[in-house]
């Protein structure tokens, strides 16, 4: 029987049945659901893909769980890519998704609250997917977008299969920070609709 494998967006993944993700789980166990890789990332994935962005960007996937949105940067934008995320199970994970693709990324280990000014200068593109879960998730959310468009972030965007606790981050990044969302879907790797949140630093006053 042939191993299970797929390909999408560029991406080449393991599925749950292969032997390398068998032996993976066998000795690390992530925790918050970091044990697979979760449907809002392809439609971000697929969102960043038609906004035709510029290579060679430096790109942090907070939440990042295997990574699949960061080496999905690495590998079809040539981004200097960082995948930060609280549990340090789920790297091992990451780090044969990478190499399964032939990039390399970085890896930091913080919660949301923890990234500072400091993390987050020179990033162009912060990412994330699947991780406005909890409704005591969107608070931490949203002052580290405050954070990241105080230290100079261009693009901040998050996509969510449209939970209530997602609505909320949105709603208030509205009114606080100007951000917008979308409603977007793919067809690949199977049908998904998310919803996706942007927030993008005002243009300078005249």
């Amino acid at each position: 029987m042939p191993e299970k494998e797929g390909s999408c967006l560029g991406v080449r993944f393991y599925r749950a049945g292969h032997s390398a993700i068998r032996r993976l789980k066998h000795d690390h166990a992530p925790l918050n659901f970091g044990f697979r890789v979760w449907t809002a990332s392809w439609v971000l994935m697929k969102y960043l893909e038609d906004q035709r962005l510029p290579r060679g960007l430096k790109v942090m996937e907070v939440g990042c769980g295997w990574g699949l949105a960061g080496i999905f940067c690495a590998k079809s934008l040539a981004a200097a890519t960082t995948c930060v995320d609280a549990d340090p199970e789920v790297f091992p994970f990451l780090r044969a998704h990478a190499e399964l693709n032939q990039v390399e990324v970085k890896t930091l280990l913080k919660r949301f609250e923890d990234l500072d000014e400091h993390d987050l200068a020179g990033t162009d593109l912060l990412i994330g997917a699947d991780i406005c879960f909890w409704d005591e998730m969107s608070a931490p959310l949203l002052g580290l977008i405050g954070r990241a468009l105080t230290a100079g972030v261009r693009l901040v965007l998050i996509a969510d299969p449209g939970r209530s606790s997602f609505e909320e981050l949105a709603a208030r990044a509205g009114r606080e920070y100007g951000g917008g969302t979308v409603t977007f879907s793919v067809r690949q790797p199977h049908p998904i609709q998310a919803r996706l949140l942007r927030v993008s630093p005002p243009p300078p006053s005249r």
